[in-house]
């Protein structure tokens, strides 16, 4: 249990080393008492290690995702994920690696997982958002799926994902976030555009595979 109180929080997952995807979302989001990170800030992206200094904040609370988890393998297989093995400070991967699975924050009002509350690395998409998801809980974040989207269940308790700040994957190519006012139990669903051609032309000068570049033309 995590009991600092906070009222209007911010949340983001998938951040994905995209670093002026995160600068325009923290940008366009309004005052906040905190912000709340889904996981994976890391893989895909070229600045790995400058969104780790950017998202680590006394008011800022992240859990760890599957790509962030696969730094520590034996063996790395995606060039995204490998770069930012090789740029990570050893401070920056002993933080991430110290992030846990899930957190209950706020007087346990709020749950953050990575893909779902059993399954930590499995898609939940918007259709099985339901009570079932939840346990005392007001309000479960979740991310994983790089899709937006929130669900109303149980009475009012909410499920939402923010969508991904680094990669989008609904065609909407703008960086997505969202905004929660957890006294009133609402919602805001939020994107902002950010300058694509500045990533793309990032990852030319990295070993990783252009296509992470082209499909944020297409949010896909």
């Amino acid at each position: 249990m995590e009991s600092k109180q906070a009222n209007v929080i911010g949340l983001i997952s998938d951040i994905h080393g995209n670093l002026a995807a995160l600068e325009a979302v923290l940008a366009d989001m309004p005052d906040v008492d905190a912000v709340v990170n889904a996981g994976d800030v890391v893989g895909y992206g070229p600045w790995p290690a400058e969104c780790v200094k950017r998202i680590r904040h006394p008011r800022s609370y992240s859990i760890m995702g599957n790509h962030d988890a696969r730094l520590f393998w034996d063996e790395i297989t995606d060039a995204g994920d490998a770069y930012a093995a090789e740029v990570l400070a050893d401070e920056q991967k002993a933080w991430i690696k110290s992030l846990p699975d899930q957190r209950l924050l706020f007087d346990d009002r709020l749950k953050v997982v990575h893909g779902h509350p059993v399954d930590r690395f499995q898609y939940t998409y918007q259709p099985e958002f339901d009570e079932t998801l939840l346990d005392a809980e007001d309000m479960l974040v979740l991310g994983h799926t790089h899709r937006q989207g929130s669900a109303r269940v149980d009475g009012d308790r909410l499920v939402v994902n923010p969508g991904s700040v680094g990669q989008p994957r609904d065609k909407d190519p703008r960086a997505s976030y969202a905004v929660i006012n957890l006294e009133e139990m609402t919602i805001s669903l939020e994107r902002t555009s950010y300058d694509i051609d500045r990533v793309a032309e990032q990852i030319a000068e990295t070993p990783i595979k252009e296509r992470n570049a082209t499909r944020l033309y297409q949010g896909r």
